[in-house]
């Protein structure tokens, strides 16, 4: 459950690794802060991280239950955050949130579900003592801009895959796992987006708010992010609208396909109804029918039939029913 638990100087350098039960004896220091990484922890452990860096009771009990919307909160001395992660697994977009909580000498990520590890945001900021040196609020610019560049390759991966979709949308036949694909690609974007676009309004306030947590050198960084934030939501926007087209492409074309379909079976049925008729009138039982007296009326009815046939056929022809 416990990542990472680093000290830091405030000059940037990394001290070290410590224990949860070290936290207190490293805060005493008044040149350190703390950075722990947690991965789905239990209760116990929350509760001892809410004794040692004096966590509210409600950010907690949000960060031990997860499934919480994306927010900002404020509680007293401490900032405390809820992001939507996302993960490309087997084609599928599976979905997590990450906790933090941000105070002046220590920053604390919570991930549940589906999340990457932020190991490599962490190196980045020990390879960047000079920024670092700024606190734990680097740490979550860190952070934040590693989940959403994250987030660009699934929409990237997305649209790839529907360019080798489209092969199979403009195909004659209806292919149902085409067309369901299609359908699923559409819903998780829109789930993404759901998870995303609240992002906005948090790095938003990062850049304007929070003077007590945020150093002004540090808000053109979360500026950065969020037009990183911005490029993902109008991404995810103008997939969702070509998925929307190709799905509506696909059953127009079925359409179209079935239509013609029933124009051949309906041009066959005309040029089927023409002899039919002909030959139903010799079907009566009528005493005086002339040309069954005459040689020459076998083969003239045949010559008209196909006669009739052929004009049909023609002018079905003609309009390209055939």
């Amino acid at each position: 459950m416990v990542v990472n638990c680093v000290a830091y100087r405030t000059d940037g350098t990394r001290l070290r690794d410590i224990s949860i039960d070290d936290i207190s004896e490293a805060l005493k220091q008044p040149d350190t802060f703390v950075w722990v990484g947690l991965h789905e922890p239990d209760s116990p452990l929350l509760l001892k991280l809410q004794e040692e860096f004096d966590l509210h009771d409600l950010a907690v009990e949000d960060a031990q239950h997860a499934h919480q919307h994306t927010k900002i909160e404020t509680y007293g001395d401490a900032l405390f955050i809820v992001v939507q992660t996302a993960q490309l697994i087997s084609g599928h977009i599976a979905f997590g949130e990450t906790h933090i909580f941000l105070g002046k000498r220590y920053l604390i990520t919570v991930r549940h579900g589906a999340s990457l590890s932020y190991k490599p945001a962490r190196h980045a900021c020990e390879k960047n003592p000079e920024m670092l040196a700024l606190g734990p609020s680097y740490g979550l610019y860190a952070v934040l801009d590693y989940i959403v560049d994250n987030l660009l390759p699934i929409v990237r991966d997305f649209r790839e895959e529907l360019q080798e979709l489209e092969k199979d949308i403009f195909a004659d036949t209806l292919n149902r796992d085409t067309v369901r694909r299609l359908y699923d690609m559409q819903r998780d974007l829109m789930t993404l987006r759901l998870a995303v676009a609240p992002m906005q309004d948090i790095i938003n306030q990062l850049v304007r708010l929070h003077p007590g947590f945020i150093p002004d050198d540090l808000r053109v960084y979360f500026r950065d992010i969020y037009d990183h934030v911005f490029r993902v939501n109008e991404s995810i926007s103008a997939m969702r609208e070509m998925l929307a087209a190709a799905i509506n492409v696909n059953l127009s074309l079925v359409t179209f396909g079935q239509n013609e379909v029933m124009k051949k079976l309906a041009g066959w049925a005309a040029m089927l109804a023409a002899p039919t008729l002909i030959t139903s009138w010799y079907g009566m039982n009528f005493t005086h029918m002339p040309e069954l007296s005459q040689p020459w009326a076998y083969p003239t009815i045949m010559g008209v039939v196909a006669c009739v046939v052929g004009t049909i056929y023609l002018a079905l022809k003609r309009a390209k029913w055939f």
